[in-house]
């Protein structure tokens, strides 16, 4: 599941094959931005924020955000791609390799001096140079939605998906349904930068500490197992901001006390 680590090492994949090159194919098949063409523009970067990529490219910037299903692999030229060419949505290619974006769920390019357009709206980055904790706990602590609710909106801290929050919240011991304003996020974001930070160069995220298959989650997808610390079983419900954004939710009803009770 794309999450802001996962987007992370897609952007240093695509700088490190593309930055510095000259665009030799450019492709956006989807309708709003068929006919942009940038060959013969300069890469000048593809950076993460939070969810986001953006490829700075000439003087635009082209922005695309993975959603659930969306991917960015690295070819070599004329080398066989591992998805069907009917689910790529946007092609960048230089005279060493060619980056393909498949399933992407939103493409937009922009000047570069706008790209705040975008993503101006998302809370500080964990992964970014410019993270701020102090900020992104005020903005949690503003919130007086579910702490998981919370944690998922990207206006508070971007870069945490449904994976981290509700690992996240059982490392904290909040129950998902607490409001976020009467918890501590500072030191909840502390938390979640280490875990992020930790996962950043990892293929597989783990959270226990264990690398092996089926050990690296506490809660998430763990619905019916007995807790890792007390035994418990792992409880399973449905959270979002509106019914259609509901996210599945997993917690342990004794390492993490109901809100009534804190």
């Amino acid at each position: 599941m794309p999450e802001g680590d996962t987007v992370f090492r897609a952007a240093q994949r695509l700088h490190a094959a593309l930055a510095g090159r000259e665009v030799t194919r450019f492709d956006l098949r989807v309708p709003q931005v068929a006919t942009v063409d940038l060959r013969g523009e300069t890469v000048h970067a593809v950076v993460p924020r939070g969810k986001h990529l953006l490829a700075r490219i000439g003087g635009l910037t082209l922005h695309s955000h993975l959603k659930m299903e969306g991917e960015w692999h690295v070819y070599a030229p004329g080398e066989r791609w591992r998805k069907p060419a009917y689910t790529a949505r946007a092609i960048v290619g230089v005279q060493t390799a060619d980056a393909v974006g498949f399933d992407l769920a939103m493409i937009d390019v922009v000047p570069t001096a706008d790209e705040h357009e975008l993503v101006g709206h998302l809370g500080p980055d964990p992964l970014s140079r410019d993270w701020d904790p102090a900020e992104a706990a005020r903005r949690l602590s503003a919130d007086d939605r579910a702490a998981h609710v919370a944690v998922l909106d990207q206006r508070n801290v971007a870069g945490f998906g449904n994976v981290y929050a509700n690992e996240l919240l059982f490392v904290r011991g909040i129950h998902p349904e607490t409001p976020a304003s009467r918890i501590d996020t500072a030191g909840l974001v502390e938390t979640g930068a280490r875990m992020i930070r930790a996962n950043r160069d990892r293929s597989a995220r783990t959270f226990t500490g264990e690398d092996r298959p089926g050990r690296r989650m506490w809660v998430y997808g763990r619905a019916g197992q007995p807790c890792r610390r007390c035994g418990t079983r792992v409880r399973e419900t449905a959270l979002g901001a509106r019914p259609t954004a509901e996210r599945a939710v997993y917690w342990c009803p004794r390492c993490q006390s109901a809100p009534d009770a804190q």
